[in-house]
C-alpha cells in the first residue's frame, strides 16, 4: 500500500487591536498584535483631537492593511479626563466597532497611568497614585498596589495638607500624572514620592488591551459612557462675554 504523507499547515493567528487615547493633551493611536506595538502616531499639542484623530486612525488602518492584518477589536481610554477629548475618542471607537462588527475594549485612564509608571517604581510595597488635573486644587485619582489591584477607588479629591495622610502614615505612595505637580508643594511626608513625565499614550495601552481581549472584557458598544466624574458645564470664552470679536 502506498504510504501517505499527511501535511499539516499551521496558520498563525494574531490578535490585532487599535488603541485610542484622547483623555488628555496627547492625541494618540497605536496598533498592536498580541500586545506588541507595530504602529504609533501621536501629537501632544492639545486642543486638536477632533482634527487629528481620524487621520491618525486611517494611517493605522492603512498600516494594518499593508501588514495583512485584520482588526479584531478597538481599545479606548475610558476616563476620567478631558470631557471633550473623551467624547471624541469614545465616539470614534464606537463608530469603528459598529462598522466592523468588532468588540470595544476600555481601559481606565488612571489604570493606564499606573501601568505606565510601574516599571519605574522599585519599592515592591509602594502604592501607586495616578492623578489627573481637574483644575484648581482638585484631582481625579485612585490608588493601586504593585499588582494594579485597586487600593482606593476612583474619586475626585480636593488636595490639601491632610490629603492621604492616613495612607502616608503607614505606606510609601508614589504620585504621578498631570495632577501630581500641585501635590509637591503640599505633601511634606517622607513617604510621598513623585514621578515626572508619566503621561497617557496609546502605545502603553497595547498590553492592557491584549489582556482584556484574552479575558473577553469587552463592553456594550451602545451603552458604554466614559467616566467623566463630573457633569460638563459649558462656558462662553472671555472675549465673547466682554463683547470682543475673536482675532
Amino acid at each position: 500500500m502506498a504510504s501517505r504523507t499527511l501535511i499539516l499547515t499551521f496558520v498563525l493567528i494574531m490578535t490585532t487591536i487599535l488603541c485610542i487615547e484622547t483623555s488628555g493633551r496627547t492625541c494618540s493611536v497605536a496598533l498592536s498584535t498580541d500586545g506588541t506595538m507595530v504602529f504609533e502616531k501621536s501629537d501632544s499639542c492639545g486642543q486638536a483631537h477632533s482634527r487629528l484623530l481620524h487621520p491618525f486612525i486611517q494611517d493605522a488602518l492603512d498600516q494594518a492593511k499593508s501588514l495583512g492584518l485584520r482588526l479584531d477589536a478597538v481599545a479606548v481610554s475610558a476616563g476620567p479626563g478631558s470631557y471633550t477629548g473623551l467624547r471624541i475618542g469614545v465616539s470614534a471607537a464606537k463608530g469603528l466597532c459598529y462598522a466592523l462588527d468588532i468588540p470595544l475594549l476600555t481601559i481606565s485612564t488612571l489604570e493606564l497611568l499606573a501601568f505606565t509608571a510601574l516599571p519605574r517604581i522599585a519599592d515592591t510595597n509602594a502604592l501607586l497614585c495616578p492623578m489627573i488635573d481637574a483644575r484648581r486644587m482638585e484631582v481625579y485619582t485612585a490608588m493601586y498596589d504593585k499588582q494594579l489591584q485597586i487600593h482606593s477607588p476612583l474619586a475626585a479629591v480636593v488636595i490639601d495638607e491632610h490629603s492621604f495622610e492616613d495612607t502616608l502614615a503607614s505606606s510609601f505612595v508614589c504620585f504621578f500624572g498631570s495632577g501630581a505637580e500641585k501635590c509637591k508643594r503640599v505633601f511634606t511626608s517622607s513617604h510621598a514620592m513623585f514621578l515626572d513625565d508619566i503621561d497617557t499614550e496609546a502605545r502603553n495601552m497595547c498590553v492592557p488591551a491584549q489582556k482584556r481581549w484574552e479575558e473577553k472584557q469587552n463592553v456594550d458598544i451602545a451603552y458604554f459612557e466614559p467616566h467623566y466624574l463630573k457633569d460638563f458645564v459649558a462656558s462662553r470664552p472671555r472675549n465673547k462675554v466682554l463683547g470682543q470679536s475673536e482675532r
